[in-house]
């Protein structure tokens, strides 16, 4: 089994925090596992991404080059990678943040996640990421809800954000739920 995934949006939106969750859960799972940030210059507002790699056996390479999963929470980040993605993969799209009538490559599956306005509703808008990542977990054979959870908790815990986990784990199950 092998996963290559790309997280892309906007600065702020917090994609790479996405894909570190992601590479933690993976290596709490004892799989193979890489994460390679990129982004602008601009602390907020400008393109960012991070390619993870989940396997497992050994990688061969940290970056993404076709993507089977693609978490896309803005418009640029769809533009700018929709077309490299493998035939076959998922693109989770931020409906909240995309135009809804946008037509999308035939080959690929997308799921539509209204990331943004399910964090709004949940009163923590800054928390869209994980709304997408439940809807990513629900819809993949990567994690179980509570083996991503216990290994989300666990990371905002040792990052001394742990007060944030009860809301956090509410915003994964929101973006599950759908």
């Amino acid at each position: 089994m092998i996963r290559r995934v790309i997280c892309a949006g906007l600065g702020g939106q917090g994609v790479l925090t996405a894909g570190k969750l992601l590479m933690y859960a993976a290596y709490d799972k004892e799989l193979s596992v890489t994460w390679f940030p990129s982004y602008g210059n601009e602390m907020r507002g400008g393109n960012a991404n991070c390619n993870v790699i989940i396997s497992d056996k050994k990688i061969a390479t940290p970056y993404a080059d076709h993507p089977d999963i693609l978490i896309a929470m803005s418009t640029s980040a769809v533009d700018i990678y929709e077309g490299s993605m493998a035939p076959g993969g998922t693109l989770y799209v931020n409906s909240s943040m995309v135009d809804p009538d946008r037509e999308y490559r035939d080959d690929i599956k997308v799921v539509k996640v209204p990331a943004t306005d399910l964090a709004i509703e949940l009163k923590s808008e800054r928390n869209a990421n994980l709304c997408m990542l439940g809807s990513v977990i629900k819809d993949s054979d990567l994690f179980s809800l509570k083996e991503f959870e216990d290994s989300m908790c666990s990371y905002f815990e040792k990052q001394g954000k742990g007060r944030f986990n009860e809301g956090n784990c509410k915003c994964v199950e929101a973006g599950y739920g759908l």
